[in-house]
């Protein structure tokens, strides 16, 4: 595996792309950050203290979030009148993949007696003994299937670019 592809990818990123990378990562940030409490905030709280590895683990995150976001920026404005291409089947899968760490990140980062599913699943005491330690599994599990549909993603934009379509009216 060389990220060689994915590194000259990367580097022909234009200006929209860089912006659609950033905006992306500060709402992962957010939508990650912000319901866990790993962000203080006033609207949502948390009985057990947020762990030391939740913040560089919600920062990555939101790094990789935002970068495979921005693969999926048109490097140019797309003409008026012009519609969007459908994604093909693996850039699907990547997105898929993506929306899945993302997931799996905001359970690897929450409270673990504050998730509903976790509760209704394992109850108070389980939730603490049982799915409190399987959190940073769950954060590495995250991180690395981002980085996993990020790379993918970058290598593959040269073998399958998207068309941009213009205008012949």
């Amino acid at each position: 595996m060389t990220s060689a592809p994915a590194l000259r990818a990367v580097r022909k990123w234009t200006m929209r792309q860089w912006l659609g990378a950033a905006v992306g990562a500060v709402a992962v940030a957010l939508l990650v950050g912000l319901p866990t409490d790993v962000i203080p905030n006033p609207v949502f709280g948390r009985p057990i203290s947020v762990t030391w590895w939740s913040y560089p683990v919600l920062a990555v995150t939101a790094l990789l979030g935002g970068l495979l976001i921005g693969t999926y920026v048109q490097p140019h404005r797309l003409e008026t009148g012009s519609a969007d291409q459908p994604l093909d089947a693996g850039a699907e899968r990547q997105a898929k993949t993506g929306g899945a760490a993302g997931l799996l990140s905001f359970f690897a980062v929450g409270c673990p007696v504050c998730n509903k599913i976790v509760l209704l699943a394992v109850g108070t005491t389980g939730a603490q003994q049982w799915f409190e330690p399987l959190q940073p599994v769950l954060a590495v599990l995250s991180v690395g299937l981002l980085a996993y549909a990020l790379w993918s993603r970058l290598s593959s934009v040269d073998s399958c670019p998207v068309p941009v379509r213009s205008s012949t009216h």
